[in-house]
């Protein structure tokens, strides 16, 4: 017996790729992010895990990096090596808990802070231009449905 492996037709196939929420909030997000990517890659050559770990470290303070990870919601051994470029690069520190020598706190360097700060205000204004597309209801609304999606509170 041989299995049909040939294409649907168009007609019995309905399902569109072009509709599919994952797939469009992918799409909306890598377009979204490419400009405000370049100035941090041009600025300060950080990848995206980087300036991530940064913001993070700028809004909350010193942090673990289990911390970062479970904020971020990315890997730890994404976490990791964006804290260790971080570090080669002089934008953070990291201390070795005294009482439990496997858990590091990071802080961020005076270069960090003033990189945190120099990208946290492209970022606002990126922000602010990407918003233009809507009306402020429809970007209000479009932030609502977005944080649920991410189950941000």
């Amino acid at each position: 017996m041989t299995e049909n492996l040939t294409k649907p037709d168009a007609a019995e196939d309905d399902f569109e790729l072009a509709n599919f929420l994952p797939f469009l909030l992918n799409q909306a997000a890598e377009e979204s992010s490419l400009a405000f990517q370049n100035v941090y890659k041009n600025r300060y050559g950080m990848l995206r895990t980087e300036w991530r770990v940064l913001f993070h470290m700028g809004m909350y303070g010193q942090m673990t990096a289990k911390e970062i990870g479970q904020r971020a919601k990315m890997h730890k051994t994404k976490v990791s090596r964006a804290v260790q470029r971080l570090a080669e690069r002089r934008f953070l520190i990291r201390t070795r808990d005294a009482q439990d020598r496997r858990v590091e706190h990071l802080d961020l360097t005076p270069a960090g802070e003033a990189a945190y700060r120099d990208l946290r205000s492209v970022a606002r204004d990126y922000d602010v231009k990407l918003a233009r597309h809507f009306t402020s209801g429809e970007v209000a609304l479009l932030r609502a449905m977005l944080r649920q999606l991410a189950g941000i509170r």
